[in-house]
């Protein structure tokens, strides 16, 4: 008999329902952008250059191309003279519009 009460709880003890753990939140995959097309060049020159701030990670998420093109891009509005550095400190590169009133005069 004391062995007929050893086997049910031993048995009774796997009927209690087990926590079921939560997959966690899965973040979506963006789909960037690798080259640029002739409507993302359009906005490019159109719309960047009146940005305040213009950094690789603005272009990234406003414009959906990956950070190696960003980079890219905003070397090339540099050259063509519509965007100036603030910073580039490392890998972080900060750049604003060009504005007329940029260059302030030195005194003498």
């Amino acid at each position: 008999m004391a062995k007929e009460k050893a086997v049910k709880t031993s048995s009774s003890g796997g009927k209690t329902k087990k926590k079921k753990w939560s997959k966690g939140k899965v973040k979506e995959k963006a789909n960037n952008a690798v080259v640029l097309e002739k409507a993302t060049y359009d906005k490019l020159f159109k719309d960047v250059p009146s940005y305040k701030l213009i950094t690789p990670s603005v272009l990234v998420d406003r414009l959906h191309v990956n950070g190696s093109l960003a980079r890219v891009a905003i070397r090339e509005l540099e050259a063509k003279g519509l965007i100036r550095k603030i910073s580039s400190h490392g890998s972080q590169l900060i750049y604003t519009r060009a504005t007329a009133a940029i260059d302030i005069p030195e005194e003498k």
